[in-house]
């Protein structure tokens, strides 16, 4: 163990550019957003899973038809939002606890703190963030 190491913390914290009171802080609002998610995500399903959800939106009865399918894409493609943004919290607060985190998978360069306040589950820096987008656009 290095001197500047504590006992309690972990070699992944030691190598990360984050101080132990913002990788806490860090942690805290990743697991918020998480419960907060979990809770909008019950909500807007009715405690049904995905799928059950699914069938029961088939099944509503309306007069307008092209209005029912519109709302069903809606209601699914938030539902996939929904889930796709859970799964990265849940990367990111993989990454937290183990290495990684803090730093671009892109370039490898320190992910400012400001950054990480505002979007946690950030994995890359604006820079390579903004490239990637830009190259899916570049796609469709």
């Amino acid at each position: 163990m290095t001197a500047h190491m504590t006992a309690t913390s972990s070699p992944a914290a030691a190598a990360s550019p984050l101080t132990p009171g913002q990788r806490a802080l860090l942690e805290s609002e990743l697991l918020a957003r998480i419960r907060e998610l979990d809770g909008r995500m019950a909500m807007h399903h009715g405690g049904a899973t995905r799928a059950e959800h699914a069938q029961e939106l088939l099944e509503r009865d309306a007069d307008d038809a092209s209005q029912q399918a519109m709302d069903r894409e809606v209601d699914l493609g938030l539902s996939d939002l929904e889930m796709r943004e859970l799964d990265a919290l849940g990367q990111a607060l993989a990454r937290l606890h183990g290495s990684g985190y803090g730093r671009c998978a892109g370039c490898g360069c320190e992910i400012p703190f400001d950054r990480l306040r505002v979007e946690p589950q950030a994995a890359r820096c604006v820079a390579c963030e903004s490239a990637l987008e830009y190259r899916q656009e570049l796609l469709k």
